[in-house]
């Protein structure tokens, strides 16, 4: 992997598993729904600028329902299951909850678009689901930084929602824009929520500072703009299978950013559920080994050449005296 690659896909690491702690951050000074839907609009804002610029002619007339299901799964459910299993749950397990997608994009993917469930994807699924189990149940069990069962509950459904845009995406991808396909859905969403955040909670709850500025202005333009352009240079690289297989690596660096600078404990059930989560994430994407095909015409040539090679070693033998 050249240098500036793995640089790349270091600082996209960096910035989603950090997200998961600057937003628990964010959510301690505003509430829920109005932070993650002036998040997802910021966010939304800047990646339309980029559209507008590199995205091509996003066909809104025809692309409308595409927009309308990839903005309420991709991020009115999404984010706003994600941003309530984040306050609910210590960051780092709602990261490793969430991140179940990978996991089960392998499952939908198989049902719905038809791709290939090998052995060992099967074994990547089922070992990620039983390492939800047992986040799940040792985290309830400690009650370990306020575990909720609601907590657990709303991260699994953040996952399935997210995987349920992924497999939406994949079979619309041929006709939808991808910069168009995030920055639009990005900035509606973020309409939808911020508007169901004015209907259901108070706008003077929010603590104007630096913290809360803080924390919007890293969750949005780090986390979602920068990280969004980021994925979408890699991919233009070559490098999306890569980034694809090792995306374990953002729940490992959510946990580790969690106990470092949040202080949340680090319990056995979330190091050993974890560490099956993100082995089961590695399984569904690892890519098969592949051979190259046989030239059977070559290895006709070859055969019918060793014995053309064998008859006239023999014709030369048998005239050969006793």
């Amino acid at each position: 992997m050249r240098r500036d690659v793995l640089l790349a896909f270091g600082v996209l690491i960096a910035l989603w598993g950090s997200s998961f702690a600057v937003v628990k951050v964010g959510l301690e000074v505003s509430p829920p729904l109005l932070f993650a839907g002036l998040r997802a609009m910021v966010g939304g804002a800047v990646m339309l600028l980029v559209a507008r610029m590199f995205g091509g002619k996003p066909n809104f007339r025809r692309n409308a329902g595409a927009f309308v299901a990839l903005t309420l799964l991709n991020v009115v459910f999404f984010i706003g299951f994600q941003t309530f299993a984040i306050m609910s749950l210590p960051s780092g397990l709602a990261a490793v909850l969430v991140y179940l997608q990978p996991v089960l994009v392998g499952l939908l993917a198989w049902r719905f678009l038809g791709e290939g469930l090998s052995g060992v994807k099967v074994s990547g699924l089922l070992l990620g689901f039983f390492g939800i189990a047992v986040v799940s149940l040792g985290g309830l069990a400690s009650g370990v930084g306020g575990t909720t069962a609601s907590g657990v509950l709303f991260g699994v459904l953040s996952a399935f929602f997210w995987a349920c845009g992924t497999v939406y995406f994949k079979r619309v991808q041929d006709r939808v824009s991808p910069l168009w396909s995030v920055a639009v859905p990005f900035f509606a969403g973020g309409v939808m929520l911020s508007l169901l955040g004015l209907l259901t909670e108070s706008v003077s709850d929010v603590e104007l500072g630096a913290v809360y500025l803080g924390s919007l202005a890293y969750s949005s333009l780090a986390g979602i703009s920068a990280s969004w352009l980021i994925w979408f240079a890699l991919v233009g690289a070559g490098e999306a299978s890569r980034v694809s297989a090792y995306i374990f690596a953002v729940p490992l660096s959510a946990v580790v950013v969690g106990v470092v600078v949040l202080g949340e404990e680090l319990h056995a059930s979330l190091v050993f559920g974890g560490a099956l989560v993100l082995l089961g994430i590695y399984l569904v994407n690892r890519s098969p080994v592949t051979r190259p095909p046989v030239d059977r015409s070559r290895v006709n040539r070859s055969a019918l050449s060793d014995k053309l090679s064998a008859d006239r070693e023999r014709d030369r033998k048998s005239e050969e005296p006793w």
